[in-house]
């Protein structure tokens, strides 16, 4: 059989493969759901009564674009006020940002636009800063309308999706936009993207656990 196109394998060898590495926090109000985000992307997982972040919690997760692997540094912040404090030493060199806010509480999106404006005067100038409005599970307590956000978000250039870390709705997909925001040019060795676990978020079935870009 021949084979057809020429973006295959042949031979048995891997495609370069360029890696770019970027580090992504997260901010919002406490009980948001910015833990859960970050555990259903990184685990594929949820947890109905997860603990409270002290400080900032720190996980990394890959994913991939066509030749590139995109590897997420991503630092969980703290909502508690006590800690805000804090706040500067994770988003300091951020490359990108999500701001998360819970559409039943009014409250944290107003709290969600005090951080965007926080991270437009104070983070770097190149961030990518997402909106993401979650617990979309819980639509029927809707306090927050998506337009209100939608509009917001279009109005100071962010990038905006409603998300559900319990459903794991638009979870995959937020953290796919981000990545196609951001510049390929901070590579690492591609000779290391065969060891390079990840997960592929174009393909909807994918998990964590599965290889990326050509992994074994």
């Amino acid at each position: 059989m021949s084979s057809r196109g020429s973006g295959g394998r042949t031979n048995g060898t891997l495609p370069q493969t360029k890696i770019c590495q970027f580090k992504l926090v997260l901010l919002g109000d406490m009980a948001v759901g910015k833990s859960s985000l970050v555990l259903r992307f990184v685990k594929g997982q949820f947890d109905e009564f997860q603990e409270t972040t002290i400080g900032a919690a720190f996980l990394a997760q890959s994913v991939c674009l066509d030749d590139t692997t995109v590897k997420f540094e991503i630092w969980d912040t703290a909502g508690q006020e006590r800690y805000h404090s804090l706040a500067p030493m994770y988003y300091r060199g951020a490359q990108a940002a999500i701001v998360v806010f819970d559409i039943t509480k009014p409250e944290t999106f107003e709290r969600a636009k005090a951080w965007v404006k926080e991270l437009q005067r104070q983070a770097s100038p190149n961030i990518v800063i997402a909106l993401a409005g979650n617990k979309a599970d819980l639509a029927e307590r809707r306090l927050v309308e998506y337009e209100e956000a939608q509009t917001y978000a279009e109005d100071t250039g962010l990038l905006f999706m409603e998300t559900s870390a319990k459903t794991a709705m638009n979870v995959n997909e937020l953290f796919l936009a981000i990545a196609k925001k951001m510049p390929k040019t901070d590579t690492q060795n591609p000779t290391h993207a065969a060891r390079h676990r990840g997960v592929n978020l174009q393909d909807p079935d994918a998990h964590s656990t599965r290889a990326c870009c050509g992994g074994n």
